[in-house]
């Protein structure tokens, strides 16, 4: 159950907040700055690459770099296949988990490794794995870690991750706000230097800037009814979240968002794409899950019962409502089966900056939630 008092109680959330999510989320756009100026002391910006890398394997734990192999090869399109190294072992934790080079990778290929932990052994051995094959090293981890060492001494780059002191407080979550940035951030500047996207300074301080804009219309001491992150989580409250995505890096928040959802807030959400979501969850908005289904016997006692999980789409657009669209043919769709339905656009930007707001009202929905059901 949802306690919407506490959404508009800004002591009362700060008090929740016992893994800083709320802090990660209002200072995205300072990791985007902070992590910058690390790439750059680390030497990123003076790079020459011969050319662009046959392809690009992403190492790490968890969300956060499943989540940055997704962005990456999103905004990098057909230049260079970027694939994620998934790991192996007995249990989440960094001293179980491996991770394998693929046979063909090679002095063509380009191997980033980025984690919020930095202690696992397993990415220390895939730094000098990649090193006899010939293959270009560059991490992303925190400072004066074991995986710091592995890199250099493996002739890599190290880029010191962007942390605050609070980091340290809590076990970092892999779809904690903060952590995304932090790490994406000097991997968006080294594929810049590539060639394989286009994410200069300037556009990471147009991002910057932009996270900073969410935060203040989707900070804690804004009231619900004018913040739209706060509005999301209180509609998404005993819902089963469809959240349908339309255009190309509108995917991603996407799949970002059901993965926050689940880990923050414990809310289970499926995501599929426009137009094949309407065919894909047709059946989901027609069957016991729609709004206007309800089981059993009409006149049982519901005082005690808690409410009945319900669908609720939730529409990511990354472009402007115009041309060619699925949106009018998903609202047809679901107000067919009474089933409501909450819209997301940003506005007009490159496409990093619509991409990073629809991640930060996001995340601040998913923090929310959260907090406010007390997970």
């Amino acid at each position: 159950m949802l306690d919407e008092s506490l959404l508009d109680s800004p002591q009362g959330l700060a008090d929740a907040d016992h893994r800083g999510l709320l802090r990660g989320a209002a200072e995205a756009g300072a990791r985007v700055r902070t992590a910058a100026r690390h790439a750059a002391e680390a030497g990123i910006n003076d790079l020459k690459p011969d050319g662009r890398p046959r392809a690009v394997l992403i190492a790490g734990p968890g969300a956060a770099a499943t989540q940055a192999a997704d962005l990456l090869g999103t905004l990098a399109g057909a230049g260079s296949p970027v694939t994620r190294l998934a790991p192996t072992g007995v249990a989440p934790a960094a001293g179980a988990l491996r991770w394998e080079l693929p046979g063909w990778a090679g002095s063509v290929d380009l191997l980033l490794i980025a984690t919020p932990d930095g202690t696992e052994p397993g990415l220390g051995l895939l730094a000098e794995q990649a090193y006899r094959r010939g293959c270009t090293v560059v991490a992303v981890a925190p400072a004066g870690t074991p995986l710091a060492e592995s890199v250099n001494g493996s002739h890599g780059l190290f880029v010191p991750m962007a942390t605050a002191p609070y980091d340290q407080e809590e076990p970092l979550a892999a779809s904690a706000p903060g952590v995304l940035w932090a790490l994406l951030t000097p991997l968006l500047a080294l594929l810049d230097r590539t060639g394989l996207l286009a994410s200069p300074r300037d556009a990471l301080d147009k991002v910057a800037d932009r996270l900073d804009l969410v935060a203040e219309r989707c900070g804690p001491a804004i009231a619900a009814y004018s913040n739209p992150a706060k509005t999301l989580a209180a509609e998404l409250a005993d819902a089963l979240p469809l959240v349908w995505t339309e255009g190309t890096s509108a995917g991603p928040a996407g799949r970002r968002f059901a993965s926050a959802l689940a880990e923050l807030s414990g809310v289970p959400a499926v995501v599929a794409e426009l137009p094949e979501a309407l065919a894909a969850h047709s059946a989901l908005l027609a069957g016991p899950l729609a709004a206007s289904a309800d089981p059993g016997d009409f006149f049982r006692d519901r005082v005690e019962e808690p409410p009945a999980l319900h669908a609720r789409v939730v529409l990511l657009r990354d472009r402007p409502i115009g041309g060619l669209t699925a949106a009018p043919a998903a609202r047809d769709l679901a107000l067919s089966h009474d089933t409501p339905i909450s819209e997301l656009e940003p506005e007009e930007g490159g496409e990093l900056e619509t991409l990073a707001e629809l991640i930060a009202v996001t995340d601040f929905a998913a923090v929310y939630l959260a907090l406010a059901s007390r997970v």
